[in-house]
């Protein structure tokens, strides 16, 4: 992988402090020594501060927002937000929970997650790996789509069968109770997206 490549994590909050108050005294052309003298603190703390050496206290943070014309509560809502385009989940790395099947040999891998109180959806990795005759059948608001992976089943929605092998996918209506119906080939991987819409 070329260092261009190369995929960064979620910055830690001293680093993402850091790299805001260095880019907001940048854009302002001013120089360390200024904001340092004028925020009461040493050059060396500001230094550290902006390369993510040191934590800090909010009584410091605050000044120095103070000296750079930036309101605190924004520097730290956009901390919040930073990579809110991009979440990435490294494979085996999914968040397990536990669903209606979880106890049949079925396993749900939560592949997102989004912050605040409003979700608009949901993908799963979901793993079957039994032959059993019983299956949950589910429910919810918005629409789904499967992407089947490795294996063969039959999926139902509504009275409608479906029989899926690698590759093939299905969307369809939520609300309308759905679920498994015969695992044929087992282990089985499925890609489950959940579009909530913007509820």
């Amino acid at each position: 992988m070329r260092k261009t490549d190369e995929v960064h994590p979620r910055l830690k909050l001293e680093q993402y402090l850091g790299m805001q108050i260095r880019r907001q005294r940048q854009a302002q052309e001013l120089k360390i020594a200024d904001v340092a003298r004028i925020a009461s603190i040493s050059q060396g703390m500001l230094s550290k501060i902006e390369n993510a050496q040191v934590s800090t206290s909010l009584d410091t943070l605050s000044r120095l927002c103070d000296v750079l014309g930036m309101p605190m509560s924004k520097l730290f809502s956009q901390y919040d937000q930073q990579g809110s385009g991009a979440l990435l989940v490294k494979a085996d790395e999914g968040l397990e929970v536990v669903r209606r099947g979880t106890e049949k040999g079925h396993t749900y891998h939560l592949l997102n997650h989004t912050r605040g109180p409003k979700k608009t959806f949901e993908a799963y990795m979901v793993t079957m790996d039994d032959a059993s005759e019983e299956f949950p059948t589910f429910s919810h608001p918005g629409t789904e789509f499967l992407h089947l992976l490795e294996g063969e089943l039959v999926y139902r929605h509504g009275d409608q069968l479906y029989s899926m092998t690698p590759g093939d996918s299905l969307t369809f209506d939520g609300e309308v109770p759905h679920g498994p119906e015969k695992l044929v080939q087992v282990p089985i991987r499925l890609l489950s997206i959940m579009n909530y819409g913007k509820e």
